[in-house]
């Protein structure tokens, strides 16, 4: 998963690779992604990894910045 590979070589806390883990999973179900090997997972990991860098803490505030953000419905 795209968010994992890109955790690994992240400076987060443990509890922050949660949050973020988290925040991953809800936005994809949310957008429907069930294929993991599709390309717009690696752009929903980019943009959770983005927005876990400003400080939210609530995963689901995460994932409706990103939905957002990128100009999904």
């Amino acid at each position: 998963m795209a968010i994992y590979k890109l955790l690994q070589n992240a400076a987060f806390e443990p509890k922050d690779i949660e949050r973020l883990a988290t925040a991953y999973e809800q936005t994809l179900r949310a957008l429907r992604l069930k294929d993991r090997s599709d390309p717009i997972t690696q752009l929903v990991a980019e943009k959770i990894l983005a927005i876990g860098r400003l400080g939210i803490e609530d995963p689901t505030e995460i994932s409706q910045l990103a939905i957002k953000e990128l100009g999904m419905p």
